[in-house]
């Protein structure tokens, strides 16, 4: 549902603003401007996921983290899934460490690093696969082929991409086998 709400108000805005240059709609690669966005959002979805307010602020320090190093993997010419499984990796080792005995900053568990990770999904290829396949259905059948390839694959992008943070994220879990169950 919140794709389909993206999809429409995503669309809703070309339409009032035909005239808007695509550079507009770029993301930004600043890492201090990743990292803050990242925060804000993580912790928008920890509010959702009922987190307190400790683990609200680790949830944010968590999609900083995430974002940042996505954008800097991303800077040093890695693909998208590559930097977003780099960085998934890093927010669970993270979340791990803290989670150590012996440092025990807060019980962590795997909804932090989930929360952290979240606003790596790549919204605006998901945006454009959705937006391809509507297309699809008012097209006639001579750029039919040329729409199909770019939702395609825009959707790839978005299914890689979910794939290689759920990756990042099992594969740390998995060194770090603990006797509690979080």
């Amino acid at each position: 549902m919140i794709l389909v709400f993206i999809t429409v108000g995503i669309s809703a805005a070309r339409l009032l603003v035909p005239e808007a240059p695509d550079a507009v709609f770029e993301p930004q690669r600043s890492v201090l401007h990743q990292a803050v966005f990242g925060a804000v959002a993580a912790a928008g979805f920890g509010v959702l996921f009922n987190f307190d307010w400790l683990r609200l602020a680790w949830a944010a320090a968590a999609g900083a983290l995430a974002l940042a190093v996505r954008t800097l993997g991303l800077d040093l010419g890695w693909s998208l899934e590559a930097a977003s499984f780099a960085a998934a990796a890093s927010v669970a080792l993270g979340v791990e460490v803290l989670s150590l005995p012996r440092l025990r900053v807060a019980r962590m568990g795997t909804a932090l690093a989930v929360a952290g990770c979240i606003p790596m999904i790549p919204g605006g290829a998901a945006t454009q696969c959705i937006i391809g396949l509507l297309n699809l259905t008012a097209q006639d059948p001579a750029t039919a082929a040329q729409t199909l390839g770019m939702t395609a694959s825009a959707g790839l992008r978005v299914a890689f991409t979910i794939g290689a943070i759920g990756a990042g994220l099992t594969i740390v879990r998995s060194l770090f086998r603990r006797s509690d169950f979080v």
